[in-house]
């Protein structure tokens, strides 16, 4: 194989995994548009070993620009086109996690204060202690989640 088409193969193939990735990464998207987060992990294992991949052959391509400067034009500017796609729906998945992410949290926040509202933390001492009611709850809210 000449170095010219072992470079227009890997060309190909490049093209092929992330037209791939970015097949699976809108059908996340419109996963978590669609409000059903739960199907958008469907495929999580396809895309997390296609995503490994991608990131390997990308910084081999960075350090050795040659792998692919022997593919025709027309092969490299297919690759050109295909990674500015997927660069767009990586942009539009970040911005659907992110509103998930604020819908996640704005439930959590509000199930915390409804537990805190009707919670009665038990009685004080003393003769005319009774039941207090307070925040001094047991949840835990994570906001890195």
């Amino acid at each position: 194989m000449t170095e010219n088409s072992a470079a227009a193969t890997r060309v190909d193939q490049l093209i092929t995994l992330t037209e791939r990735l970015t097949g699976l990464i809108s059908e996340e998207c419109r996963a978590f548009e669609a409000h059903r987060p739960h199907e958008a992990a469907r495929n999580i294992d396809e895309t997390s070993k296609l995503a490994n991949i991608y990131r390997h052959e990308s910084m081999r391509v960075r350090a050795d620009p040659k792998l692919v400067e022997g593919a025709p034009l027309a092969k490299r500017m297919s690759l050109i086109r295909a990674t500015e796609a997927f660069d767009a729906v990586l942009a539009r998945h970040g911005r659907a996690i992110a509103a998930a992410k604020t819908v996640t949290e704005g439930i959590v926040r509000a199930v915390a204060e409804e537990v805190v509202a009707r919670r009665t933390t038990g009685a004080g001492y003393g003769p005319g202690a009774g039941a207090v009611s307070g925040s001094s709850t047991a949840i835990t809210l994570n906001k890195r989640a």
